[in-house]
């Protein structure tokens, strides 16, 4: 049995910024992983890649990660172009992997499931039932709003969101997929609403404006902490939920977990690539870092 398991596939990622062009791994699998591999916790990574992919997760198995790889078809090739903004991004898929199915994780038990969807296609919904039947459910919704069109990736609504979010414990999402989910412009209505289709811990975060969590009709104000340097933000979000389900599973309150995500993501945009520091950097960053509320 896993504390935590994720399920995700890692990417091509050529990530482009003002200040260089960098071609590395990726996908919510990759920085999720990288970033909770340090701290105390029994994970397990279940993916899907080409065979020219392999040597990432070879790489990964000698940090400790233990890592359940499919190997077949092709790998996800993402081209993220950042401006000054970091919090704002242009994506390009130049090719999509085989989806993942409920055999792939017939062997695999743990208390939480995390899901991290590059596409709309990557998970059906079956998949999360499955998945909810055995333990508790963490999504990361960004790539059911992905849609690839030629080569653009172009922002949809989830057909199946009622369904499936009935079988969600704890949602991720940003503002702007906040608002295509629920119609809301308004987080806290956006999380109301989120909730009232059955999602238990509902995580919304806003970038360099902190996060915000909602669970049992209560809000919680996390702020962000501002980082020495703002490098690249890929992978933010990623660390953030390995952060917080880390402390989630530990028995963290909901504003200690956040707390904590919101450092190891401070952490992360401060270097290209994934989250590499410890639980004792995030420790002292919550002591002396400096804080941003978003209200």
């Amino acid at each position: 049995m896993y504390d935590i398991c994720c399920v995700g596939h890692i990417t091509l990622d050529k990530v482009v910024t003002p200040r260089a062009v960098a071609h590395m791994a990726g996908g919510t699998s990759f920085y999720f992983s990288n970033a909770i591999c340090n701290m105390d916790v029994n994970y397990t990574l279940v993916t899907t890649l080409a065979q020219s992919e392999m040597v990432v997760v070879e790489k990964m198995r000698a940090k400790g990660i233990k890592v359940n790889a499919s190997v077949g078809g092709l790998s996800v090739y993402f081209e993220n172009i950042y401006s000054e903004n970091q919090d704002h991004r242009t994506q390009r898929v130049l090719q999509k992997a085989n989806p993942f199915t409920v055999e792939q994780l017939q062997q695999i038990d743990a208390k939480i499931f995390h899901l991290g969807p590059l596409l709309a296609d990557d998970m059906p919904v079956e998949l999360i039932k499955e998945l909810h039947s055995r333990g508790r459910v963490s999504l990361d919704v960004q790539g059911y709003l992905r849609k690839v069109e030629g080569t653009n990736v172009v922002a949809v609504d989830w057909a199946d969101k009622r369904e499936a979010l009935r079988y969600v414990d704890i949602l991720k999402a940003n503002e702007y997929e906040t608002e295509v989910l629920t119609g809301s412009n308004d987080i806290f209505e956006g999380a109301r609403i989120l909730a009232d289709w059955g999602v238990k811990e509902v995580v919304l975060t806003l970038g360099s404006m902190g996060s915000v969590i909602y669970t049992d009709g209560v809000f919680y104000n996390i702020p962000a902490y501002t980082p020495t340097a703002v490098v690249d933000a890929t992978g933010c979000g990623d660390t953030y939920m390995a952060g917080y389900l880390y402390q989630r599973i530990k028995g963290s309150s909901f504003q200690q977990a956040g707390e904590f995500a919101a450092a190891m993501a401070s952490f992360k945009i401060e270097s290209s690539g994934p989250f590499t520091g410890t639980e004792e950097d995030v420790m002292n960053l919550l002591e002396s870092g400096v804080k941003v509320y978003s209200y």
